[in-house]
């Protein structure tokens, strides 16, 4: 965006331009003071509003570095450097970016440095149809070019739970899936790592697939765990190696903050003061990497089980990265009993994670008072029918808000969460599961129902949550 505004990028007036002018704006195009509109936004989506600080610097640089001190030599050294930045992320990508906002803003970058007909705008074009999504209410773009690897690794996940891994009915496609997981974890850094401001990725999986090549760390935490799973629990051929397992715990390791959490793409490099500078409006806690109860518990259950199988490897450090961690997800717990939750919607989610968090390291129900607070938490917010119903105003308000109805997604997370803590009574869980049992489909499947959280999950990874807390009841 940068780039385009200091190159004063303009696209020729012609009829697709002026249709999009008409359709655009509410009243005639030239008749827009676009420069008395810099903060006019609806009130809806001014979730997070523009501080003081914010306002104050914009308009030094509106009237005063733009048109006395914005020298052209320094002009051309920011241009250059801004330019340098967009080619490595579409080099480190494949031009797939990461995601659907840099990709065509990359590629209108290119398009204006390189030629229309360049190589970098054709190959931008075609990595465009990795984000569209056509469904009923026409075409969309999806938040990343997928969620393959993570959708992959809690499918192998709830197979194995259910007690399929052996047959050999299921072991062809659990094969495919150890296959797909061998070939999109990253085994190498990229090049420029330190000058791009590229967290480690050697070892790491990312969300979707290789090509977008961003590490996440829930999703190497959930690569690592299938893979063991398949490979050491169960027999399958040994695809990724025992160096490459060990290279998935080193990157883990280097997630880590210096607080115990973990955040997703890269460990928190700045105060969280830099949120003064958030421009987005839309978006709260952006500015830099948080700690997440959620990345967090993947991070110490996939370490755990990496040392059943290899006790001898950086045993120390593994043990002190869990301890740190479950330290976190104490300190994070509210005085209620809840965890916040930014992944899922959202108390309920993060519960299920904070809980197993706990449970790796032998506090529950019985003798652990977070443990007992987060199961309590739970149990008041079941429904009469014994399901949990969570709305997404739970993200925005930070409180917990009750949907109309329940969900099965979320009295799925709510009986896994009480299943690790070791919660004595049955009866909120058996009314859940019946509660479950009815809303499945004849075809197995179970309907996409409110929204679920940020990433709106598909219907296979509701599914696997439901399959997975099924086979721990017995049913």
């Amino acid at each position: 965006m940068s780039y385009l505004w200091s190159k004063k990028f303009t696209h020729p007036l012609d009829p697709l331009t002026k249709q999009l002018r008409s359709e655009l704006y509410t009243e005639p195009y030239d008749s827009i003071d676009f420069a008395k509109h810099r903060n006019s936004i609806h009130k809806a989506d001014n979730y997070y509003p523009k501080t003081w600080l914010l306002n104050t610097i914009n308009s030094v640089l509106v009237n005063v570095w733009n048109p006395y001190l914005r020298l052209p030599a320094l002009v051309r050294r920011a241009e250059e450097w801004t330019w340098e930045l967009i080619r490595m992320e579409d080099e480190n990508t494949d031009y797939a970016g990461l995601g659907p906002v840099s990709n065509p803003m990359n590629m209108v970058a290119c398009y204006l440095h390189d030629g229309p007909d360049s190589y970098s705008v054709r190959r931008h074009r075609e990595r465009l149809n990795d984000y569209m999504w056509v469904k009923n209410e026409g075409m969309l773009m999806n938040g990343t070019n997928g969620v393959q690897v993570w959708d992959t690794s809690f499918i192998t996940q709830a197979i194995v739970v259910a007690g399929f891994a052996d047959d050999p009915k299921w072991r062809p496609m659990l094969t495919k899936a150890l296959e797909f997981l061998d070939n999109h974890q990253l085994r190498e850094n990229v090049p420029d790592q330190e000058k791009c401001y590229r967290q480690h990725r050697k070892g790491a999986w990312p969300f979707s697939n290789k090509t977008q090549g961003y590490t996440v760390s829930d999703c190497t935490a959930e690569g690592l765990r299938s893979s063991i799973q398949l490979q050491e629990m169960h027999n399958y051929p040994k695809l990724i190696s025992t160096q490459r397992l060990k290279d998935s715990v080193d990157c883990l390791l280097l997630m880590q903050n210096p607080s115990g959490g973990f955040t997703e793409y890269e460990t928190t490099r700045a105060s969280p003061k830099v949120e003064w500078l958030n421009a987005a409006e839309v978006f709260g806690g952006i500015m830099i990497g948080y700690d997440y109860p959620e990345c967090t518990t993947a991070s110490v259950t996939a370490l755990s089980l990496f040392s059943k199988f290899y006790p001898d490897y950086r045993s120390d450090e593994i043990r002190a990265a869990k301890e740190k961690a479950v330290k976190y997800i104490k300190r994070v717990q509210r005085s209620d009993g809840s965890w916040y939750g930014s992944w899922g919607i959202c108390f309920t989610y993060a519960a299920m994670f904070a809980l197993e968090s706990l449970a790796s390291i032998g506090e529950t129900y019985e003798n652990s008072d977070y443990s007992r607070r987060g199961c309590e938490f739970l149990i008041s917010k079941q429904k009469e029918d014994g399901g949990w119903g969570e709305s997404y105003l739970s993200s925005e308000r930070h409180v917990y808000t009750q949907h109309e109805q329940s969900q099965v997604c979320q009295t799925a997370w709510a009986c896994l969460a009480l299943m690790e803590a070791g919660y004595p009574d049955k009866e909120p869980l058996r009314k859940a599961m019946k509660l479950m049992m009815s809303r499945q489909q004849p075809n197995g499947e179970w309907l996409q129902e409110a929204i679920e959280g940020v990433f709106n999950q598909s219907w296979w990874v509701l599914s696997m949550y439901i399959i997975k807390l099924l086979t721990l009841t017995g049913d």
